[in-house]
């Protein structure tokens, strides 16, 4: 239903294809990859959990637009680091911060 174009005579490069041949040629290109997640239970069904932990310091950079050492970077993603994993736990971030800055902090567990 969504055949490749072919390449005209004369034109350089691979001839501009529709995004549902793309989509297609991708899934049958990498198919082990993309359906991993039913034969392998472990394998999460997106990558959101990568790309949500990415997000934050590029949010953060283009905000503040730099970090302004790296002592800085690192400490942000600590941080963000630890508020992620508590609130995975199951802890409330305003209850998590009230701690922390009371001088008790909720200490993570494995």
């Amino acid at each position: 239903m969504h055949p490749e174009t072919v390449q005209q005579p004369g034109q350089r490069g691979c001839g501009k294809q529709t995004v549902a041949a793309n989509l297609l040629r991708r899934f049958r290109l990498h198919a082990d990859a993309v359906l991993r997640f039913i034969s392998n239970p472990a394998a999460p069904f997106t990558n959101n959990v990568g790309e949500r932990a990415v997000r934050m310091p590029k949010v953060k950079q283009k905000i503040s637009g730099c970090f302004r050492r790296l002592a800085g970077a690192e400490h942000f993603c600590v941080i963000r680091s630890c508020l992620d994993t508590l609130r995975k736990q199951g802890h409330g971030m305003l209850t998590v911060l009230q701690r922390a800055f009371a001088g008790n902090p909720i200490q993570l567990t494995a």
